[in-house]
């Protein structure tokens, strides 16, 4: 099996979590790497990860992935048992994957690609309010009982969810545990759980390496969600210059 991957990507990062929950060996390919862009356009012609190749399965999305991992692997079953908590764990991942995370790769792009402009005003006070109404809602979904999102195992949702819930303070957003509590305890456990604190340090490894020779860091990949967020903010002359000045890469490119 191999995973075409970006260790920074919090969608691949996902789909890595539930692999190695499975205890599923795959190679890892960083299919973002310039070396390897061939590879992952030939799997994906939206040049997206993560992609999956299970002998002649090849399967993108990470929900997709995660779907069929569940249906060829049931071992260690990533969803809970009966069909209304299901619901719950993929209303909250989609959350996660079309509300939070256009709100946390928009608001850092001046944290880690080349960029030689400011941050837009409001922009981050924007994503903040946007955040805890996010957070509000995982609150609502969470299940009161258990370590982790729906029992004591981890699984589905909280493999969506702990890319992004670890990423809040390194990217200068906030989590109010007063506010949040149920939100900031399962934060707690995740990272005092070696399954995610092993897939903290391989990010934290994989940035360490990650240079201008290696990777595309000044143009980047947009696609609906997050474009849809910075137009609902009233962003458009922002997003009209950076396609003006070619610093945009397109999914159907």
């Amino acid at each position: 099996m191999q995973l075409i991957t970006n260790w920074f990507s919090p969608f691949a990062r996902k789909v890595g979590l539930a692999l190695d929950y499975k205890g599923i060996a795959y190679e890892a390919i960083d299919g973002l790497e310039n070396a390897n862009h061939a590879l992952l356009w030939r799997l994906n012609s939206r040049g997206e990860v993560p992609a999956l190749i299970d002998g002649k399965v090849v399967v993108s999305n990470s929900s997709h992935i995660l779907a069929y991992l569940e249906d060829a692997y049931p071992e260690r079953s990533i969803l809970p048992r009966d069909a209304a908590t299901r619901a719950q764990a993929r209303a909250l991942e989609r959350l996660f994957d079309t509300r939070v995370d256009p709100i946390l790769v928009n608001c850092s792009l001046w944290k880690w690609s080349k960029r030689d402009d400011n941050v837009p005003e409001g922009l981050r006070e924007a994503g903040q309010r946007d955040l805890d109404s996010a957070l509000a809602e995982t609150e609502t979904l969470l299940a009161s009982k258990g370590a982790f999102s729906f029992g004591d195992t981890p699984g589905l949702a909280d493999f969506a969810l702990w890319p992004h819930l670890a990423a809040i303070k390194p990217l200068g957003f906030r989590l109010d545990a007063s506010r949040f509590e149920r939100t900031a305890a399962l934060l707690a456990c995740m990272k005092a759980t070696t399954l995610f604190s092993d897939d903290a340090q391989r990010t934290r490894s994989f940035l360490k390496t990650m240079t201008t020779d290696t990777h595309e860091m000044t143009k980047i990949a947009w696609r609906g969600d997050r474009i849809e967020w910075l137009l609902a903010r009233g962003y458009h002359d922002w997003l009209l210059h950076e396609i003006r000045s070619d610093r945009v890469i397109w999914p159907m490119s």
